[in-house]
């Protein structure tokens, strides 16, 4: 007996509930599903949890891809053996010595801790350094894409913060007829990036932009990739 928990059995309104509720009844003996399944969840009589690709997340297009990895992991194991008997979990990868996976397989929060600072610390993300996601977005995509260039050029000209990544096409390139693109700067002081954030504006107020439309958006230290 299997029932399947995902965003296309899920979605009448009350289905969610129904299925947990089923699940926890014992009227299944297999949960099958996505990531909904595994966030603070407590079914006493699960001793088997199978976490298939759990390498998958690691890919992102995000510097905490291998954060958020952990966490999925370590939630999902914690599902297994909540009871008096206890569980096993069995994780299928393809990158069994990747440090996230590996420390996750140990709940080894410290450990992994340890080792994602010092990459943090390497490449300036947060919270060892600081980083400011410039978004620039235009239905025209010459003109989104020449603002994205100047925007750069003028950063480098007039602040050199420690790192500048981009510009680039936006995770999402169009959205609702916008195109986007992203800058990521990056510096230990926050303070620096404030200032590129004024310097930008400050040229923005006066500038002959390529087009009416054209929008730019600031967001410090994000916590998703844009």
């Amino acid at each position: 007996r299997i029932l399947r928990m995902d965003a296309d059995t899920t979605a009448r309104k009350g289905s969610y509930e129904k299925i947990l509720s089923a699940f926890a009844n014992e009227e299944a003996d297999i949960l099958l599903g996505t990531q909904m399944i595994v966030k603070g969840h407590d079914f006493p009589n699960v001793t088997l949890v199978g976490i298939l690709l759990a390498d998958l997340s690691l890919y992102a297009n995000d510097y905490r891809a291998a954060e958020r990895t952990f966490q999925l992991l370590t939630q999902a194991a914690g599902r297994a053996g909540r009871g008096t008997r206890p569980g096993q979990v069995v994780i299928q990868t393809y990158k069994p010595d990747h440090y996230a996976i590996r420390l996750a397989a140990r709940q080894d929060y410290e450990a992994f801790y340890e080792e994602e600072i010092r990459y943090r610390s390497l490449l300036l993300y947060p919270p060892a350094g600081h980083m400011l996601a410039v978004q620039i977005q235009s239905r025209d995509e010459d003109a989104a894409m020449l603002t994205a260039g100047m925007i750069r050029d003028l950063l480098q000209r007039k602040t050199a913060p420690a790192a500048l990544i981009g510009p680039a096409a936006a995770l999402i390139g169009k959205l609702r007829d916008n195109y986007r693109f992203v800058i990521y700067v990056k510096d230990v002081k926050y303070d620096k990036l404030i200032h590129c954030k004024d310097i930008i504006e400050a040229h923005l107020r006066t500038a002959d932009l390529p087009a009416r439309d054209l929008q730019v958006q600031f967001d410090f230290d994000p916590v998703v990739p844009y």
